[in-house]
């Protein structure tokens, strides 16, 4: 021993062997104990139902860990109810949304899987692929258009039956849907826009062609500058782990409106993983008799399924069709010559047409083309304080929610 009770370098290096040699072997225990225990009870040897005896800590870990497996697995299912009953489902659904005296909607990825976007955790979705290893394939947003799903909101907002829209993805199919603008909260962005923060309230401006081809995460510069005060132009695109900061898209002062009114809240092909950590969108400050009632369309489970007045396990289009059936409404149909976006949209200047490659959305051959270029974009109200932490970005229809 050294002076003063310090173990020498020789001694050091003594223990260090000595704790290596320790781990090895409680590895080569575990991955012993792990071959038996995941043995059929009836194939194992007395020898071997011996060392699991003797190994009950081990035991104990694994089977934890099966069990959490398990409901991981059960999890990631997607369950459908039978006809019968969604459809007594929806009837109960219908006289909730006939009842409301404020009612929000919370979309999700899940009611743009049938734009052949593809969503996160389904089990063919973004997330739940690269966790498999597998390649996922570039989607081609400019072919997407609004769903039955997105159609059958817009005619609700428009008969006074919804109040607000909040909305976690950024495919922008709410507002090509005919959604006016004051009625959406994106809370991820839109991938069809571009703002100049420089400007004092910021500019907008409406593209026909997904902007984000040139950012990424904390990185927002599309590549075209202001026609007010030439600085440079941002997406306003929301990925994991940034915060919100615009007012628009992002609308979330509207959100937290709607949601501080609300007396039911419909969530529609949400997993409720990301709108979960948002407090002020559950009321939770409310006592919980007083807290909107919840409705879940979902074929997978979600975090708020225990809270929920009724969870329809159903694809999002077949319960909107026999929910507007159930109301009595038509159901309009998407007509891309009338796309709201080309209306909306302002058209690059002359020496932009170079700073994208993405294809635009194009009106049908023979429809009138979008009007001329304005000379004030739409503005933009003053900037209210951020709402907050946004978990999860999504652009290009395969980041963020985006979202099931």
């Amino acid at each position: 021993m050294a002076a003063g009770g310090s173990l020498s370098r020789s001694e050091r290096k003594a223990a260090a062997r000595a704790e290596l040699l320790q781990q090895e072997e409680q590895r080569d225990r575990r991955r012993q104990v792990s071959r038996i225990w995941r043995k059929p009870p009836a194939e194992r040897s007395p020898e071997e139902c011996q060392v699991l005896s003797e190994s009950d800590d081990i035991v104990r870990e694994l089977e934890r860990r099966r069990k959490r497996r398990e409901r991981l697995r059960r999890r990631q299912e997607e369950v459908c109810d039978e006809p019968e009953e969604l459809k007594r489902k929806v009837t109960e659904l219908a006289a909730a949304v006939r009842n409301a005296k404020h009612l929000v909607i919370y979309t999700g990825a899940g009611i743009s899987t049938a734009a052949s976007i593809p969503d996160y955790r389904g089990p063919n979705g973004i997330w739940t692929l690269l966790q498999k290893g597998r390649s996922i394939r570039a989607t081609d947003l400019s072919e997407a258009e609004p769903t039955l799903t997105h159609m059958s909101i817009a005619s609700l907002h428009k008969h006074n039956l919804v109040q607000h829209v909040v909305s976690q993805n950024c495919d922008g199919l709410h507002l090509r849907s005919g959604l006016p603008r004051t009625a959406i909260s994106e809370l991820h962005g839109n991938m069809y826009i571009e703002v100049c923060t420089s400007c004092t309230p910021n500019r907008e401006y409406v593209r026909v062609f997904d902007v984000t081809e040139r950012t990424a995460l904390h990185r927002h510069h599309t590549g075209r500058m202001c026609h007010k005060c030439g600085s440079q132009l941002r997406d306003t695109i929301v990925h994991f782990g940034e915060k919100g900061t615009l007012t628009q898209p992002l609308n979330w002062e509207a959100a937290t409106e709607a949601a501080s009114k609300a007396d039911v809240i419909l969530c529609l092909g949400s997993s409720l993983k990301v709108l979960k950590k948002y407090p002020r969108l559950w009321c939770m400050s409310k006592p919980p008799t007083r807290r909107p009632k919840l409705y879940i369309v979902n074929l997978q489970w979600t975090p708020k399924d225990d809270l929920a007045a009724l969870k329809l396990h159903g694809r999002c289009d077949e319960v909107m069709r026999l929910l507007m059936e159930e109301l009595g409404l038509d159901i309009p149909s998407y007509d891309r010559a009338r796309d709201p976006i080309f209306a909306l949209a302002e058209p690059l200047r002359p020496g932009e047409e170079g700073t994208h490659s993405r294809k635009p959305v194009a009106p049908p051959p023979g429809a009138e083309p979008p009007q001329e270029s304005r000379e004030e974009p739409p503005q933009e109200p003053p900037p209210a304080r951020p709402g907050g932490w946004l978990g999860r970005g999504c652009a290009k229809g395969t980041r963020r929610r985006k979202s099931n």
